[in-house]
């Protein structure tokens, strides 16, 4: 007499077996992901729990807010967003993780969120060394040179890696244990990573974070030096690229031209600064190098919507 489990029909009910009590896991996972972030961060607000890790709470949707985004690991507990990344839209909810690795100039828009069922998400920020380490431990290899991979993407969020990620958030109510367990969560956190589907964009971020990129080297020159004029052809040559590998590498690692990149970096530095420090737009504009007022004021318009008198005065009514 055969045994059900050797026929295809036993096999296949005992995998439905396992993976339905999987999902069940995850919803009870996701369940307490909700009510732990809800109890951290009562009212709407960005709260960094640990170092590290922030809570971000939203109880109404938004409209894209840009930001140059750190390297970091994102896991939402509720709701949804959508991220823009040059021309490429990316939508993320709590089936779904985002993890960039890379600084980058981009607009985040949360699409669902309510009084009821706010936008709850945990960002944890990346650490290339902590990277480097558990990828000498796990004997995960270096990517090939020349490769380049997109700083940003979206994958589906396995049992696993939600499972440590629930379990870092469980130390806020245990604080005593954080110094000891909040590194080995963190190990786990990343060595899931990189046995996913983005464990290869993980490989390259520690690589890049490390020095040894050459995009990586011309991305941090943006960032040092965005007020400055930066001849392309020269940057090129400077991190030891042709100028039209340079400008192909480039884009498929930022989703951008290097000038875009820039521009990008620049407006956002200006609308930081009005905000910030209360310049008017053709201080902002002058400070971040653009010499011609009209033409700042353009731009500015063409990424935020407005003009950039009226976007401070409706960005300082919503904040104030």
């Amino acid at each position: 007499m055969n045994d059900s489990t050797d026929s295809p029909r036993g096999h296949n009910e005992s995998v439905n077996q396992i993976d339905k009590r999987e999902e069940l896991q995850m919803q009870a996972h996701r369940a307490e992901l909700v009510d732990r972030i809800s109890r951290a961060v009562p009212e709407d607000d960005r709260v960094e729990v640990l170092d590290g890790l922030t809570l971000h709470r939203r109880s109404q949707a938004t409209e894209p807010l840009h930001n140059v985004a750190q390297p970091a690991l994102c896991v939402m507990a509720q709701g949804a967003k959508v991220v823009q990344l040059g021309d490429n839209h990316y939508r993320y909810d709590p089936y779904h993780y985002l993890l960039i690795t890379s600084k980058l100039p981009m607009a985040g828009e949360i699409v669902e969120a309510s009084e009821e069922e706010p936008y709850l998400c945990m960002i944890l920020s990346l650490d290339a060394d902590l990277v480097s380490s558990v990828m000498v431990e796990g004997g995960y290899g270096a990517p090939a040179e020349g490769d380049s991979v997109r700083a940003l993407d979206i994958s589906p969020l396995g049992p696993r890696l939600l499972d440590a990620a629930v379990r870092l958030v469980r130390l806020l109510d245990h604080p005593e244990e954080v110094d000891v367990l909040k590194p080995l969560i963190l190990r786990e956190i990343v060595f899931r990573l990189l046995q996913g589907e983005q464990g290869h964009r993980l490989r390259h971020f520690a690589m890049m974070e490390g020095g040894d990129h050459r995009i990586a080297q011309a991305i941090q020159r943006f960032h040092q030096d965005f007020d400055q004029s930066i001849k392309i052809e020269r940057l090129a040559e400077e991190v030891g690229m042709s100028e039209s590998s340079f400008y192909q590498h480039f884009k498929a690692v930022t989703g951008m031209t290097p000038l875009k990149f820039q521009k990008q970096l620049r407006l956002q530095e200006a609308r930081r600064l009005m905000l910030s420090e209360d310049l008017n737009a053709s201080t902002a504009g002058y400070r971040v190098g653009y010499n011609d007022v009209p033409h700042f004021s353009r731009e500015y318009k063409r990424l935020f919507g407005d003009p950039p008198k009226r976007d401070v005065e409706q960005l300082q009514q919503t904040t104030g």
